[in-house]
């Protein structure tokens, strides 16, 4: 495993986490309302979880939000989502997207290749 694969998840990860904790302990109610309903979308309901994240995958795509990306990517990974049905999903959001998407594509193919580098660690 590289030390920037390792590096890019962590420090994605840890970012987050350190934001998020600042964002939710200022307690603005809306702001805790929008990301109590991102966490409870995303759960298992009339879609599995695993339809939720690729659907999150392919519209952040389309969004053009790395960060989104990077998030639903590491969200795919944990929940056993093959590679192979991952790219067919960035296929969608790039198709959807158009060849703006690309430099996207890039990125979370290699945030992908990050994943799979660190659970072989």
């Amino acid at each position: 495993m590289s030390d920037n694969s390792q590096n890019q998840v962590e420090s994605f990860n840890a970012y987050r986490a350190k934001m998020n904790d600042k964002i939710l302990g200022d307690k603005n109610k809306i702001i805790n309302r929008i990301f109590n309903l991102d966490t409870n979308a995303f759960a298992a309901g009339a879609l599995d979880v695993k339809t939720k994240e690729l659907l999150g995958l392919v519209a952040s795509t389309v969004l053009r939000c790395d960060d989104c990306v990077k998030y639903h990517l590491e969200s795919c990974y944990k929940e056993g989502i093959s590679k192979e049905q991952v790219m067919e999903t960035l296929s969608i959001g790039t198709l959807i997207g158009g060849t703006i998407v690309i430099p996207h594509l890039r990125r979370a193919y290699e945030f992908w290749e990050a994943l799979e580098e660190n659970a072989t660690k």
